[in-house]
């Protein structure tokens, strides 16, 4: 009786169509084995070993998700990975590698993947991965990879100290990077000479810097000077 109440699950649940890309007939295999054994109702509906037959196998139907090894002959995985956003914006892709989580996997959801996943954790975590990727609408990452991709967010959104700088403070710290004079700062914007030194010590306290010469540095690090 529980094994008839678990076929009937499966058939309430909705097909889920996978499409395999991957050079190795026999991971292929390795992997269809591994799905089939899965509790989820899934159909690989296509298998491919490199990107031309890949995209004719798209052309004829848009899975829910693709398995894409990273190493395809040819063209990498992330060179693909990168052209399917271009192309099918919001397709389901799960990258696989022998390489390591630190090595490829941050690159790999950078380029746009939903999951990415070792080959020799395919056995164990490839079924929980579909799920939470096709049924979830989450990512499959692992805990290392998510406190890194954090990290890298987070320093991303740190302010750099001169987006602290109002308008014309910013103005004036590029001006003098590019050698101006007080003077003819002061000419080109209308201001009093003593209004431009205020200015220029408001910008050098927010900065932390000390001279003209520390200015001209920190906006040539910057990479600021083309911005006048």
């Amino acid at each position: 009786m529980k094994a008839e109440n678990n076929n009937t699950d499966r058939e309430r649940k909705k097909n889920i169509e996978i499409i395999i890309v991957d050079d190795h007939p026999l991971v292929r295999e390795g992997i269809k084995k591994v799905l089939m054994k899965g509790d989820l109702n899934i159909d690989v509906s296509g298998e491919s070993d490199n990107y031309g037959d890949f995209i004719e196998l798209l052309d004829q139907g848009i899975p829910d998700l693709v398995i894409l090894d990273i190493g395809i002959p040819g063209k990498s995985g992330l060179v693909i990975l990168k052209e399917l956003r271009n192309r099918y914006k919001n397709l389901p892709v799960l990258i696989l590698s022998m390489h390591p989580e630190e090595k490829f996997a941050i690159k790999a959801i950078r380029a746009g993947a939903n999951g990415y996943l070792t080959k020799e954790s395919v056995s164990t975590k490839l079924v929980e991965a579909v799920d939470i990727i096709v049924n979830k609408k989450g990512r499959y990452i692992n805990q290392k990879v998510a406190e890194q991709l954090a990290i890298e967010v987070d320093e991303e959104r740190r302010e750099l100290p001169h987006e602290s700088l109002s308008k014309r403070e910013y103005q004036i710290m590029c001006m003098i990077a590019s050698a101006k004079k007080i003077k003819e700062i002061a000419d080109e914007l209308s201001l009093n000479v003593r209004t431009v030194h205020t200015y220029r010590a408001r910008l050098m306290d927010k900065l932390n810097l000390e001279s003209n010469v520390a200015i001209a540095r920190y906006a040539l690090a910057n990479e600021l000077i083309d911005e006048l």
